[in-house]
Formats: structure tokens, C-alpha cells, sequence
């Protein structure tokens, strides 16, 4: 009997999976003569320098409102994506940025899109990390285009501002070649966490927008659509405005189903993929707007039998006074690159899931009780403990909803890690190690192919909750990207079904 056809999603997945068998053969050496510019250049446009708006003094309580609402807006670029550090080099130094990237190659790009306000003028804005400004690159009134593109999303009605975060294919593609899809998509999820969370910081609310027509998007920030496409729009909600707190809107939009495609050469199929998962251009399509029902929502999806439940509730990590460690947090956070080994405790790994996936145990302090995402109810999350003090070793899954954990296999995993993660240390020495999942096939029924999108930026966004939090707790966290995709199944016991999206290490730094 011949196999059902794939859709082209299902197709790149199985295509970009690494095998012990095949990986070597992959492996091509980078062409450093060819390496990416990790920021965009404008020829024309006029600058708006931020710096002077990060200083705290004076206090925020003191400034005049124009100088409130810049320092607000350069606060949450900064924190969002601005630069944090730099590796000095032979060469141009490393810059580091607040949200981390695979490889260090940061594909996003922000831009920022203004309606026309007494202090930002109607028009399109790209922001300077490399010099913390924003360069005014069209001046027009381009609102109405972004309303269209948008299917005119109700939040855009009543909204001034809105960011637009794009993805420079070639800059992650370089390195991790057709594979970099994933990657792209995975950096995104960090920038939309990051977002998320400096807008808490600001009095902002982003309202996440992942369907849009892309070539409409395309042409509004005059995008090469070889070279680079719209990942993610945000309209900025200023809660400073009564007028501006707003209901929850859906965030994903489905797409077709392609599974009549030709054969595609390797090198080819990200760019495939990406131009087969746009939704096309139409000004005549009614969408409804109202949440989706699963949108915000966590399941339980699986509860094996006689397993060893271990409940998580728990008090909610202290972020200070006005939120003040969560900017210092943003701003520090490193990727470790090397664990002792060393236990973590199961208090701390509760805390860490309690932030990321239970944001409504925040809200006193001043977070969103309920941030966009795409559609949680499609991610899965497994844990394999290592080193758990108070925990027996083994693979366990994650119950948002009930808040437990439910042990699957009993095992010491450690050298299984190391292979599954390419031979990385991380994967031995950490913990624990989180495996973020999704059933490819039911998530492609529900949204179509354009669902790939979603789930790694879900999957990004929930990552990088876990990224902060262990920085808050004084742990080591680091994301991997490449593994052994059907070999993690298999050596773990997690089910068959779930493809694997990312992994997130957690440790004691060596």
C-alpha cells in the first residue's frame, strides 16, 4: 500500500531532521567570505537616537509625558532586542543581544510601524540595535495598508503603534542551511517573550497578529521577498490609555494544505516552504476575529497509567518592586555555555515551570495574566530529570492544566542526552532538559501548513519564560536547536506522534 502524500510542512520537517546516519554527510564548512551583516543599513532616513532615554534619572515620576513615552518606547526596544555585550574578535566584535539566537546570527529584524503621533510621526521605522535609534525610512500614512494586510484586526482600530518583526533568511541560513526554518522561527518565539515581557515593564500590551497576508506586508516595508519576509505583527496597546485596554483577539489565522509539490533540491526547500505557508493576497475575505476556543488554553494531554504524579504548585517567583529584576534579568541573561553537573533542587524546577506556563500567578505583580501566543493547546511538554534533588530520574510530562509532572520512564538519561543533543555537554551535564513537542499532523488539520510557524514560535516564546526565569534563580539555561529528531522519541519514550520543536538545557553553571 503506498503512503498517504505529506503535506510540504510535514515534508520539510522529515527532510530537515538530523540522523546519526546521515549528519556528517550534511555538514558543510561554512564560507566565512559569504558571512551575513547581523544589522540592516539605510541609506536614506532620518535617526531618532534612544540612548538619552535610558538613564533613570530622572525618575520615571518626574518626567514630563514626552519624555515618559520616550523612555518607555526605548526601554522596551532595548530590553526587546537592543544589544547587551559584545565578544571582542579579530575581526568586527560579537554583538550580543537581549533576546539570544541560535548561533549568535540574530535573522529578526524589528521594525516599527506609527499611525501619526504628536511625538512619532505617521510612517515606517526600522530600529537600530547596533546604535539604539530608529531610523524613519518612509514617511507616510501607511496605517490603512496595515489594517488590509491585517484582515482589519479590531486592535489595529483603536492602536497608534505596532511592531512588525521580520526574519533575514540568509543570516541563520548561512550556517544551519534549510534547517535554519526552524531556527528562524525558534529566535522569533525568544523576540515575541521578550516583547511580551517589556511590554509589562513599559504599560504596553502587544496583541500578537500571525495571520496576515504576507506579500501586502511585503510591499508595505519594502522587503526583498528573496531575502526576507514577515514573521510576526504587534500592535502596541498603551495601557496609559484607557481607551487603548482592549479584549483579546485571535491570533492565528490557517492556510492551505499543499501536498502537490514537486521535488524540491536541498538548499531550496526553506524558501519553499516559506512561500507556500503565506496567506495570498485578499481585500474581499471577512475574518472573525473573536478567540479562537483553545487560544490561551492548556491541556492535559496525556495521563499515563499508574505513573508517579508529583503536583508543582507552588509561590510565584518575586520579580522586585515595579518589576525592577525583570529589566536587570532581560539585560544580563547569557546562555550558559558549560554545567558542573550539579543538582538542581525540585523547588527550583517547579518555580520554572510555574512562570512559564502558569502566567496568571503573576498578575499582582504586574504582568499579563493571560499574553498571546498562537495556540498552546498544540504544545507539548516533556522533562527528562538528571539531577533532581527530591526527583527520581527519568522522563516525565508536564500537565499545565492539573500542574503535576507524571513520570513516564524510570532511567538515568545522562548519556542518552549527550547523543540526542549532537554530543553536546549541555545535554549530559544539565539537570534538566525540557523537550517542547507538537503532533505534526493534527496541528497541519487544524491550521494548515502555515502552523509550522506557529508552533516554534510558541515553542520560542515559552523558552524564552524559561530563559528569565532561570537567570532570576541563578541557574544555567541554554536552548539547542539540533538533535536527533525521530531517535529522541524512540530513546525517551515520549510518543511517536509528537515532533520534536525545541529543547531547553537546565543546570548549574561549571
Amino acid at each position: 500500500m503506498s503512503e498517504l502524500p505529506v503535506s510540504i510542512a510535514q515534508h520539510y520537517h522529515e527532510r530537515t531532521k538530523y540522523d546519526p546516519e546521515t549528519i556528517k554527510a550534511k555538514n558543510q564548512p561554512l564560507d566565512w567570505n559569504k558571512q551575513p551583516l547581523p544589522f540592516k543599513e539605510y541609506k536614506i532616513g532620518s535617526s531618532i537616537d534612544l540612548k538619552p532615554y535610558l538613564t533613570d534619572e530622572p525618575a520615571l515620576s518626574s518626567l514630563d509625558s514626552s519624555d515618559r513615552w520616550w523612555q518607555r518606547l526605548s526601554h522596551l526596544l532595548l530590553c526587546s532586542y537592543g544589544i547587551t555585550g559584545k565578544i571582542l574578535t579579530p575581526g568586527e566584535p560579537h554583538y550580543l543581544r537581549a533576546a539570544p539566537s541560535a548561533g549568535g546570527l540574530y535573522p529578526a529584524e524589528i521594525y516599527l510601524i506609527s499611525r501619526g503621533t504628536p511625538l512619532l510621526p505617521a510612517g515606517l521605522y526600522n530600529y537600530q540595535a547596533y546604535t539604539h535609534s530608529l531610523i524613519h525610512f518612509w514617511e507616510s500614512d501607511v496605517w490603512t495598508k496595515l489594517q488590509t494586510a491585517c484582515f482589519w484586526h479590531p486592535v489595529l482600530e483603536n492602536t497608534q503603534l505596532a511592531i512588525v518583526i521580520t526574519a533575514v533568511f540568509f543570516r541563520s541560513a548561512w550556517r544551519y542551511h534549510d534547517r535554519a526554518y526552524r531556527r528562524i522561527f525558534l529566535d522569533t518565539g525568544h523576540l515575541l517573550g521578550n516583547i511580551e515581557l517589556a511590554c509589562a515593564l513599559n504599560d504596553y500590551r502587544p496583541h500578537l497578529i500571525g495571520g496576515f497576508m504576507d506579500e501586502a506586508m511585503q510591499q508595505l516595508l519594502y522587503l526583498d521577498a528573496e531575502q526576507e519576509g514577515a514573521i510576526a505583527i504587534l500592535p502596541l496597546a498603551d495601557l496609559l490609555e484607557v481607551k487603548q485596554n482592549l479584549p483579546l483577539a485571535r491570533t492565528a489565522l490557517p492556510a492551505s494544505t499543499h501536498q502537490d509539490y514537486p521535488q524540491i533540491p536541498d538548499g531550496q526547500i526553506l524558501s519553499y516552504l516559506h512561500q507556500a505557508t503565506r496567506l495570498p493576497l485578499d481585500t474581499t475575505s471577512k475574518v472573525n476575529w473573536k478567540p479562537a476556543a483553545t487560544q490561551g488554553q492548556r491541556v492535559d494531554k496525556y495521563n499515563f497509567p499508574f505513573c508517579l504524579k508529583v503536583p508543582t504548585a507552588t509561590q510565584p517567583i518575586d520579580w522586585g518592586d515595579r518589576l525592577e529584576q525583570l529589566e536587570t534579568t532581560i539585560l544580563s541573561r547569557r546562555s550558559t555555555r558549560e554545567y558542573s553537573g550539579a543538582a538542581l533542587t525540585l523547588a527550583e524546577l517547579i518555580a520554572l515551570l510555574d512562570f512559564t506556563y502558569q502566567p496568571q500567578h503573576y498578575t499582582e505583580q504586574g504582568f499579563d495574566r493571560s499574553p498571546d501566543y498562537f495556540d498552546l493547546s498544540l504544545v507539548e511538554t516533556f522533562i527528562v530529570v538528571s539531577a533532581v534533588d527530591g526527583l527520581e530520574d527519568g522522563c516525565y510530562y508536564y500537565a499545565p492544566k492539573t500542574q503535576e509532572l507524571r513520570q513516564i520512564r524510570f532511567k538515568n538519561f545522562r548519556q542518552e542526552l549527550h547523543f540526542l543533543c549532537l554530543g553536546q555537554d549541555l545535554g549530559r551535564d544539565a539537570g534538566a532538559v525540557l523537550f517542547h513537542t507538537a503532533d505534526l499532523k493534527a496541528a497541519i488539520a487544524a491550521y494548515g501548513d502555515r502552523v509550522y510557524r506557529y508552533l516554534h514560535m510558541d515553542a520560542g516564546h515559552l523558552g524564552q519564560r524559561l530563559n528569565l526565569a532561570a537567570i532570576q534563580l541563578g541557574l544555567g539555561v541554554s536552548g539547542i536547536a539540533g538533535f536527533f529528531d525521530d531517535q529522541v522519541n524512540e530513546v525517551l519514550g515520549i510518543p511517536t506522534d509528537e515532533a520534536v520543536l525545541y529543547i531547553t538545557t537546565l543546570g548549574r553553571p561549571a
